[in-house]
């Protein structure tokens, strides 16, 4: 039977994979900022899920996660390692599965899941993301729009 631990060097590679603030993810805050987007970084969209996405935009209920290519088996760029292919198929299958109950969760709650693949162009997923931000945004009323706006004279 095939071994289901990695050996001490795949182990140790693995360790020092960033799990947040990852090139992508920061330059993808950096251009929805730069767009006058603002937003929470690393928080659970619903209380009681332990699942914590990237960027979250609370009052539009858009819950952004930036997916690895390799951890969440991206479908243009997935690779499955030959040692320990069963550990490996289990593990990024597993996480396509928890990615999917969690989209599914936050559609419950009234939240839109984003998934961005880390592979994908900055400003193309930016513009996409403010998009729905902007669809899913509460409707100002007048008065919330009036504030510190000058009247009369």
């Amino acid at each position: 039977m095939e071994a289901l631990e990695s050996t001490p060097d795949v182990r140790a590679r693995m360790s020092r994979q960033k799990s947040r603030d990852t090139e992508i993810e920061v330059a993808l805050r950096r251009t929805l900022h730069a767009a006058g987007l603002r937003y929470r970084v690393h928080r659970r969209p619903i209380k009681g899920v332990r699942r914590e996405a990237d960027i979250v935009f609370g009052p539009a209920r858009v819950a952004v996660f930036v997916d690895g290519c390799f951890w969440h088996g991206c479908p243009a760029h997935a690779t499955w390692p030959r040692r320990n292919a069963a550990f490996w198929r289990g593990k990024i299958e597993g996480n396509r599965a928890r990615d999917q109950d969690t989209d599914a969760r936050l559609a419950a709650a009234g939240w839109l899941s984003v998934r961005v693949w880390e592979h994908e162009e900055v400003g193309d997923a930016a513009a996409r993301i403010a998009g729905l931000v902007a669809e899913r945004r509460p409707a100002r009323t007048p008065a919330s729009g009036a504030a510190g706006q000058r009247t009369g004279s």
